[in-house]
């Protein structure tokens, strides 16, 4: 919960902080990609974090798929938007039977949910960020940036 906007803002180690551990707790994030001609598609998907790179599946056919496949960026939503962290990542789309199992199953072990066992096609995608952007309220504003051309921030 988004502490109130009279507090002090957090310090850029403590957002880190708070980052990793939604990260490593939270287990939807909002998707947010584009297709070619430019329209726009968010969605929401579970996700697992290895501490480097974000796992995330969806139908291979669906528009986020889709434009995950063909795109080499997309933005990530995660946390309430009085607590929010941004991350700008790279994708790698993995073919569903190409990720380790050991991956797979503990993606499905922490999400709840295994792609692998459904009948409509689903791909995997290895979202890694380059970028990090987190804060609550206007005055976290400055020094938002938790990371930059992926590698964290002192």
């Amino acid at each position: 919960m988004a502490e109130p906007a009279n507090t002090e803002p957090r310090t850029r180690a403590r957002r880190r902080r708070d980052t990793e551990h939604r990260l490593g707790h939270d287990v939807d994030i909002w998707v947010a990609t584009a297709s070619p001609d430019g329209a726009p598609y968010m969605v929401p998907l579970s996700f697992d974090w290895d501490g480097e790179a974000l796992l995330v599946a969806t139908p291979s056919g669906s528009p986020t798929g889709r434009n995950l496949a063909a795109g080499v960026t997309v933005r990530l939503g995660l946390g309430p938007t009085r607590d929010v962290t941004v991350i700008d990542g790279e994708v790698e789309p993995i073919e569903m039977d190409a990720l380790p199992r050991a991956r797979g199953d503990l993606f499905a072990e922490r999400t709840g949910f295994d792609p692998r066992a459904l009948a409509t096609p689903y791909r995997w995608f290895r979202i890694t960020p380059r970028r990090v952007q987190a804060w609550r309220e206007v005055n976290e504003l400055p020094g938002r940036d938790l990371m930059r051309d992926g590698r964290w921030l002192d």
